[in-house]
């Protein structure tokens, strides 16, 4: 109990700092050598094409959707707040180098490799933000002050833009976007490059040895052997793998001199199960980032009847995780106390969940028949001019009469008085019938006219 207690002081203690995903190299899930002897690095990795692909699908629809601020209305509603300064920022230009997309892709990038994702945050005189500049995550640090608050540190390089002087700097919270991924601490994510390092080493390795394969002219290595003694044996393998070495030299004819013999040494890449292990890799990577298969090009499970829910799936359970995180960490980050009162941010998805033609128009369908949308909700949906008030754009009605919301009981109240109306002319005719039957029945009895009470 005394380490574990010791190591719980040491936890306290104000100068204690939070640890990145690059520091700690003595465990194992972090950046370094993999159990297959390569090298896992945030670059290295994006050599292998289905870590690129899931990086690139993940990056680029984060950027590519629409990013909006918006305000709370007093008819418990939204409206978009393009009047604040903070709207042209994130939605169209964060800073004078470079556009939204390019903004959001590349944080996105660093989020997945790094785990985490930083960008400066310029202020004006009114403490208003003036604009956003990305930070490299690999060149940041998180610490803790004698006093326990946090602090940035940031190593300056030339490549950066000129917004701090050169050197170290460090930053307070208020001058960091910082959005964390999954992490041990809440304070910093940890790479999932870094944490499934063993897996993409493998995939290294395969890739390794089916390009080693095909250098050495897609046949095993073995070993060359000649009765007596070698009297160079340097310069007969040189002399053999110039001739016969390389995919280019696959189909030669090897000619053996003075009672060489060639015997293969190696097993097949069928007896390794090659291909079935570097697809089996590739299924892999594609659970690291939650990627369906189909979209870095596995399309061995995808059908027709089932692409479109995997496509949908990935809405729900890939990008919303993500979407929140960045939506939380820049309303934490960019608005003030008395803005989060009346702003949020959000990202706009419903691009990503429509359907087929067919399927979106009978949405619509059913829901302008049922007071949901009107004409112009659904024609601003679909990217379509908006028609006037005059036309009917605006025009809510309801299934049946097809009439406005409004009016929707105007056809029951009047049904109501035809029906009072009705009652009232049968009540007259009973009665009429009763006069002609009683004095029919007088004229019978004694031949005079009585008159009816």
């Amino acid at each position: 109990m005394s380490i574990f207690s010791g190591l719980f002081r040491s936890r306290d203690k104000p100068g204690h700092r939070p640890k990145d995903s690059t520091n700690g190299s003595g465990y194992r899930y972090y950046f370094g050598s993999s159990s297959s002897g390569k090298a896992v690095t945030e670059r290295s990795a994006m050599q292998i094409s289905a870590v690129y692909a899931c990086v690139r699908v993940l990056s680029e629809a984060i950027a590519s959707l629409p990013l909006h601020l918006y305000r709370y209305t007093d008819k418990n509603s939204k409206e978009k707040a393009v009047d604040h300064p903070l709207y042209p920022l994130l939605h169209d230009e964060p800073n004078p180098e470079m556009t939204s997309f390019i903004f959001r892709e590349t944080l996105m990038t660093h989020l997945l490799l790094w785990g985490n994702a930083y960008a400066q945050i310029i202020r004006n005189g009114r403490g208003e933000v003036a604009a956003l500049y990305p930070l490299m995550a690999n060149r940041m640090r998180v610490n803790r002050d004698e006093n326990g608050h946090l602090y940035y540190e940031y190593q300056m390089s030339t490549s950066d833009a000129p917004t701090m002087k050169a050197g170290t700097v460090r930053l307070m919270p208020n001058d960091v976007l910082h959005i964390p991924g999954l992490g041990f601490d809440g304070l910093v994510g940890y790479s999932p490059i870094a944490m499934a390092k063993n897996s993409i080493g493998m995939a290294m390795a395969t890739e390794e040895y089916g390009a080693t394969f095909f250098k050495n002219g897609a046949n095993p290595s073995g070993i060359l052997s000649m009765p007596g003694v070698v009297k160079d044996p340097e310069k007969i393998r040189n002399s053999w793998e110039a001739g016969f070495g390389g995919s280019s030299n696959s189909n030669k004819v090897a000619i053996l001199e003075e009672g060489m013999t060639y015997t293969p040494i190696s097993i097949s890449p069928e007896q390794a199960q090659f291909l079935e292990t570097r697809k089996f890799q590739l299924d892999e990577i594609a659970r690291i980032f939650r990627i369906p298969p189909h979209m870095i090009g596995d399309l061995e499970h995808a059908t027709f009847s089932n692409i479109e829910q995997q496509s949908l799936e990935f809405v729900s359970y890939t990008l919303e995780p993500w979407l929140v995180r960045w939506e939380q960490s820049m309303q934490r980050s960019l608005l003030s106390p008395e803005e989060k009162k009346s702003y949020f941010i959000r990202f706009n998805v419903d691009g990503l969940l429509r359907g087929d033609y067919q399927s979106r128009m009978n949405g619509y369908s059913t829901g302008i028949q049922n007071g949901i949308f009107s004409v112009n909700d659904v024609r601003e949906l679909e990217n379509m001019d908006l028609l006037s008030d005059e036309e009917g754009g605006n025009i809510h009605v309801l299934n049946g009469n097809v009439v406005k919301l409004a009016d929707a009981g105007s056809a029951y109240n009047q049904n109501s008085n035809k029906e009072d109306t009705n009652g009232k002319g049968k009540q007259v005719l009973e009665m009429g019938k009763k006069q002609a039957a009683r004095s029919s029945k007088s004229r019978t009895g004694n031949g005079r006219t009585d008159a009816v009470p």
